[in-house]
């Protein structure tokens, strides 16, 4: 089995987007105050704080949308990556601003609810985006067509789907076109040297390639030198 489907980005991303946001929501919304707090793929992280997390990243993407840029880009979907190196996920500065901001919602519902309205806004403002041809915007210092901020979104929303659901039996899985193109952009970061090599399916690559899953003795037989390069981001 070689790595999972290649190639170009889809077309409708904004629906991949909205599904993305959609079961992460499907998620979230009903779960007791107990199952926020409990653990999730990032440490130190429990569902409401990861949550939290996600909610800025949406309000980021309404930022992004209302901030176009004139300059041609400088980074794309898998370039834009390059700047976040793996690292200890949950051991950051981040991490004590997200606990702060969790905190401050006294109910879980209230958390949902504002979670909700914001994706759903990021969303329709993707949709606006991508209907413009060649829209550029700037985000966190870059230049980033609208497809290609919008890819990281998804892979931002899908990779932290799979962290939250691990200790939520019964929840939805990630969105399938949202794993696809996670994986097309961690085979970006790998390099064409290396994928032939992989022989895992699209979720297990994904969970290994960025760490959340380690590495085992016939995993890094079937990788031989290029294991040395993951995780691939954090």
């Amino acid at each position: 089995m070689k790595a999972p489907a290649r190639g170009a980005l889809p077309l409708g991303l904004a629906a991949t987007l909205r599904r993305a946001y959609g079961r992460l929501t499907e998620t979230v919304q009903g779960l007791s105050d107990a199952d926020f707090q409990r653990a999730t793929r990032c440490p130190g992280m429990p569902v409401g704080q990861l949550l939290v997390h996600l909610l800025y990243d949406a309000e980021r993407a309404l930022i992004a949308f209302a901030s176009p840029a004139a300059v041609e880009p400088d980074r794309d979907f898998v370039t834009y990556w390059k700047d976040f190196p793996a690292h200890p996920r949950g051991d950051d500065a981040g991490t004590s601003f997200v606990r702060t901001v969790a905190a401050a919602y006294r109910r879980p519902g209230v958390l949902v609810q504002h979670w909700r309205e914001v994706s759903e806004a990021a969303t329709r403002a993707a949709a606006f985006g991508l209907a413009e041809k060649g829209r550029r915007i700037e985000t966190q210092g870059h230049v980033l067509r609208a497809t290609d901020f919008v890819a990281t979104l998804v892979l931002e929303a899908t990779v932290h789907h799979l962290d939250l659901i691990v200790g939520l039996p019964g929840a939805p899985e990630p969105d399938p076109e949202g794993l696809q193109v996670t994986a097309r952009t961690l085979d970006g970061l790998f390099g064409p040297e290396a994928w032939d090599e992989i022989g895992w399916d699209t979720t297990t690559y994904i969970m290994k390639a960025t760490g959340r899953v380690p590495l085992d003795q016939d995993d890094l037989d079937m990788l031989g030198p290029h294991a040395d390069r993951l995780p691939l981001l954090g």
